[in-house]
Parts: structure tokens; sequence; C-alpha cells
């Protein structure tokens, strides 16, 4: 029944996820939260420390910042897959899905940097595939690398996604030299900005360095699961395993660009999973950019899968826990 709902493109179905959005954030606002004490919390990056400053010692304020993200995010998501069309279908699925996974940690619904970097982030792939047969050099590498550069300033660890340029390039572009070096002029760009910055305003350059090597390396607070969190991770885990053999499953069917597109995306969802699990300072906070391709997938599986039972099930049962695990932390 909830998958049926949302399947659609209506104007219904838009007010159901604004609907959803409000539900499973109003925990968030109704008991605002300060930002937990991660890596990124101790030394903060220069432009989330700029946020962070501006919003000072006001949770509800942090919690309103990242909500409004999270709306242009949905937005983002719906967006690229309407402009590319690499699932095939308009469909408002991956804006919802992404909005469950939002709230599977409500204690990562605060002021948090992930979510811009997510948010710089998505519009770099974005840009990323513009280049599909566009003739002679394809500057657009630059300004996908500017894009994640700029995240990384907000938190350091979207600096490892600068591979998907590479994997940009050798999916979508012929033999070229000045790609890859204007990918990476591109995502260094900010930094040499900034650092000039420093050296003309007199600032600690050995101090922005060291902020940089712990942001990458420290270590974060371990993360407590609870059982119901267990439950609906393992759950949407098995959705996510059924919906990535689906794709495999279909990918030869699709065209080209389709394709490539879905395999940027898992590479962005490796590249992710990769850093949350070697990567000591990375925690549960990475749900923010897991979720986008995670989200993707989920969606081509349940737009496409012929048997509808099984789905409608597991998508209900995702969204039903998520919705209890939201109510049991207001309680």
């Amino acid at each position: 029944m909830l998958l049926r709902l949302f399947r659609g493109t209506g104007p219904g179905v838009i007010f159901l996820i604004a609907l959803t959005l409000g539900a499973l954030w109003i925990s968030a606002f109704i008991d605002p939260q300060m930002p937990v004490q991660a890596v990124y919390e101790t030394s903060p990056m220069p432009l989330y420390g700029i946020v962070r400053h501006l919003i000072g010692t006001h949770p509800l304020a942090g919690v309103i910042f990242s909500f409004i993200i999270v709306t242009v995010m949905i937005f983002l998501l719906t967006y690229f897959n309407t402009s590319v069309f690499f699932i095939n279908e308009r469909t408002f699925l991956p804006a919802v899905i992404y909005i469950l996974f939002s709230a599977v940690f409500p204690e990562c619904q605060v002021l948090n940097p992930v979510l811009p970097a997510a948010l710089f982030l998505m519009l770099a792939v974005m840009r990323i595939m513009e280049t599909y047969r566009k003739p002679g050099t394809a500057f657009s590498y630059f300004d996908a690398g500017i894009f994640i550069g700029i995240g990384s300033l907000f938190y350091i660890n979207v600096i490892w996604f600068g591979l998907l340029l590479i994997i940009g390039i050798a999916l979508l572009r012929t033999s070229n030299i000045k790609e890859p070096v204007i990918s990476v002029l591109g995502l260094l760009s900010p930094y040499f900005l900034l650092t000039g910055l420093y050296y003309v305003l007199g600032k600690d350059i050995g101090g922005f360095l060291s902020d940089i090597a712990w942001n990458l390396f420290g270590e974060s607070p371990g993360y407590e699961f609870s059982r119901l969190t267990i439950i609906i991770l393992i759950l949407s885990g098995l959705i996510f395993l059924i919906s990535i053999s689906f794709l495999i499953m279909q990918m030869n069917s699709k065209k080209i660009k389709s394709r490539k597109t879905f395999f940027l995306l898992l590479w962005a969802l490796f590249i992710s999973l990769a850093a949350y699990f070697s990567l000591p300072s990375v925690s549960v906070e990475m749900i923010w950019i897991t979720g986008i391709p995670a989200s993707y997938i989920l969606a081509h599986y349940f737009v496409f899968i012929r048997k509808k039972i099984v789905p409608e099930i597991m998508f209900s049962g995702f969204f039903l826990l998520v919705v209890l695990l939201q109510i049991l932390f207001i309680l």
C-alpha cells in the first residue's frame, strides 16, 4: 500500500513526501540537540567552522539549517533522475528513500558538516554526468572538482570522492590528458585560495594542515546501535542486496548513459563504504552520503520489479520501523 502510494508522480505524492519529511524530523524540532562530539566538531574544517560560529549555541537553528539542506537534497535527487533519466521512469522514490535513511540515526538530525558536503558532492556528480558525449575538452570536470573541494572544507572525508573525477573520465570520456589535470586543479583550487587567504591574513597555516590531518585520521567516538536500529539496518541491507542484484541483472538492457550513471553511483557507494569501514574518523554520519547512491538503487528495484507483494512488504516494513524509531526517540 505505501509503496503504491509513493510510486505516483502527482501533487498528492509531493504532499505525502512533505508530510513524511516533517514527521520524520519532528523529534529533532521538539527536542533539538547540540552536535555530537565527533572529530569534525573538535577541530572543524573552515567552512563548517563559519556555519557553527553563525549558529552558535542555538541547537534549533542547527536543526533548521540541516532540514533545509535535506529539503534541497531531495529536490536534487529527483531532478538528477529527471534530467539524466537513468532510472527510465519519472519517480519520487529516491527522495522518499533518502528521507527514510536520514531518519535512521536521530542523533545525526542536528547541525553537522556532512549534509552541506553531501550537497556539493551531489552537484559534482551532476556536473560529471553532463560531460557524456560532450565534444572537446569537458571543463565541467573543473567545476565538479571545485564542488568536491568546497564540500571537503565542510567535511574533509568528501575529498576521497575526488576519485569520482577520474572514474567519470574513464567511464564517459576518450583519452584526454587535459581533463584529469583540470579535475585535480579544480579539486585543489579551494585549498589554494584558502591557503592564500590564510597567508594574507596572517593565520596559522600549520594549524590548518593539522586540522586536516586530524579530521582525516583522528578517531571519532563509537556509535551505540540500539536493537531497533540494528533491525532496520539488517532489513535495509537485505533490501539493498536484492536491489543491487536486480540492477546487475537489468544492466545490459539499459541505455549506455543509464549504465554509466549507475556505474558512477556504484563507485560513490563503494567509496563511502570503504571510508566508513577503514577510517577511524568516519562514523554513522556517512549515511548522508551513502544514502545518495543507495536511494537510487533501491528506487530502481521498487519501480521495475514485477511481483509487487514482497517489495511492498519490505518497503512498508522499512518505512514503519523508521517511524517507530523516531517515536521511541521522542519518548
